[in-house]
């Protein structure tokens, strides 16, 4: 499966949030996007990654970078998980998993020893050209939020 890389234009979408809105990637133009793709809400390490992401959102936003999360998830499950941990950027739902293949987040993986088809959790950040200015496949969940902060060359708020 091709994977995206620094300078590549970024497959645009327009996906249904959590309220079964319609967002699109071109809706962040002129700012920069931080675009990650997880497996499932509502399981151990993507609550701990989104609730990272919710918990630095001020120190992104103070530098204009909003934050997307995808995965496969039905738009009722996204209302569920965002109600549940008061996540307050964009959560959408991608259940043809055409956006993401498209980024190359979905494929073979390894899991518990077993090749199997799954979400591999990755992130990109978007540029506001719509670029492609970081990608990084097969992130952890637990630390990854400030790993990404460092890359980005600002501090973790406490």
């Amino acid at each position: 499966m091709p994977k995206l890389t620094v300078g590549d234009a970024a497959p645009d979408f327009t996906l249904p949030d959590a309220d079964g809105k319609p967002v699109a990637l071109r809706d962040f133009r002129g700012r920069q996007v931080i675009v990650y793709f997880y497996p499932a809400a509502m399981t151990p390490g993507c609550t701990t990654e989104a609730c990272d992401f919710r918990d630095n959102l001020a120190a992104l936003d103070s530098r204009n970078i909003a934050v997307v999360g995808i995965s496969p998830d039905p738009v009722e499950k996204l209302a569920k998980f965002r109600d549940a941990y008061h996540l307050t950027f964009p959560l959408l739902s991608d259940v043809d998993k055409n956006t993401l293949i498209a980024y190359g987040a979905y494929g073979e993986k390894t899991n518990y020893g077993k090749t199997v088809m799954g979400v591999i959790r990755s992130t990109f950040i978007v540029g506001a050209d719509g670029r492609i200015e970081h990608a990084f496949y097969n992130v952890k969940a637990t630390g990854h939020v400030a790993r990404l902060l460092d890359e980005l060359g600002f501090t973790q708020q406490p």
